[in-house]
């Protein structure tokens, strides 16, 4: 198994947000929701295998919530780690795929692209270089240490 870590050059996109979104509170009610569209996402993904969601991941006062919306429905999500305020990592994507033709994996992450670009920042690192976020303007391979 090869693993590729990857990142956006916020620098070389220019997208406008497509998705109604807002930052969330981690209250018990707003991570019982998140642990639901979780539950949704990795049961409809059929993941073999699955990072658990613990309380603190969504309390950690370096990560940002961004909730997103479909008709007033908060229907997915991502935690974003911030390590400082030029560089941040998308660390956790879920939502429900109750509309699967709205294609949110991709239209979630133009739009976190537009609102950390708008806040200074200049990378967002996605870990996993999968091939469908490739299509990301800015989208870059991470190559080995020299």
């Amino acid at each position: 198994m090869t693993y590729e870590f990857a990142r956006i050059n916020l620098d070389e996109t220019s997208y406008s947000e497509s998705v109604t979104w807002q930052y969330l509170d981690p209250t018990a009610e707003v991570c019982q929701q998140l642990d639901d569209i979780y539950r949704t996402y990795c049961i409809y993904r059929k993941f073999g295998s699955v990072m658990p969601m613990f309380p603190s991941r969504y309390r950690d006062p370096g990560a940002d919530i961004i909730g997103y919306y479909d008709d007033s429905e908060l229907v997915a999500w991502s935690l974003i780690r911030r390590f400082d305020d030029r560089n941040a990592l998308c660390d956790q994507f879920a939502w429900t795929y109750h509309r699967p033709e709205l294609r949110l994996g991709i239209e979630t992450m133009k739009t976190e692209c537009a609102i950390y670009r708008a806040r200074g920042f200049d990378y967002l690192y996605l870990e996993q270089a999968h091939l469908y976020k490739s299509q990301i303007d800015g989208f870059e391979i991470l190559g080995p240490m020299t």
